[in-house]
């Protein structure tokens, strides 16, 4: 592929990731970002987690995990917990208003993308799939 195909079609897929983003930020009303659900997708996949190893699983820096967390506490999403065996480590966990928000913003998230794929013909549908599989594969 020439350089210049590959640049558009990174400047293309930059595009359509800010166009969803920002029509989710838009539709989902709960003042909370894309950083936030996968920080609540992390730890309702993986139970309650060190918010350091939270950081490095997302790729955030302590201190952005840090200021994310304080404001899911402020809003009952996530609890902190303390270590009974030693007392200076400190957990996240999800509460059930935190799952729930979640489940909102998956579900605003599956409706924005299946409105953009409605777009595209079913052969192009397939295509893609079969793009993001083949992009996906770890070799």
């Amino acid at each position: 592929m020439e350089e210049q195909n590959i640049f558009e079609l990174i400047h293309n897929m930059d595009n359509f990731t800010n166009k969803l983003i920002i029509q989710w930020n838009k539709s989902f009303n709960e003042d909370l970002g894309v950083s936030h659900v996968l920080v609540l997708s992390h730890l309702h996949q993986n139970g309650k987690s060190r918010p350091s190893d939270i950081a490095k699983k997302l790729g955030f820096t302590p201190p952005t995990l840090s200021y994310l967390s304080d404001k899911m506490v402020a809003k009952e999403l996530v609890v902190r917990m303390v270590d009974e065996a030693d007392r200076r480590i400190i957990y996240l966990n999800i509460t059930d208003k935190g799952a729930e928000v979640l489940g909102r913003a998956i579900l605003e998230g599956q409706k924005l993308r299946k409105n953009l794929f409605q777009k595209l013909s079913e052969e192009d549908r397939e295509q893609l799939v079969r793009i993001f599989e083949k992009m996906n594969r770890e070799d």
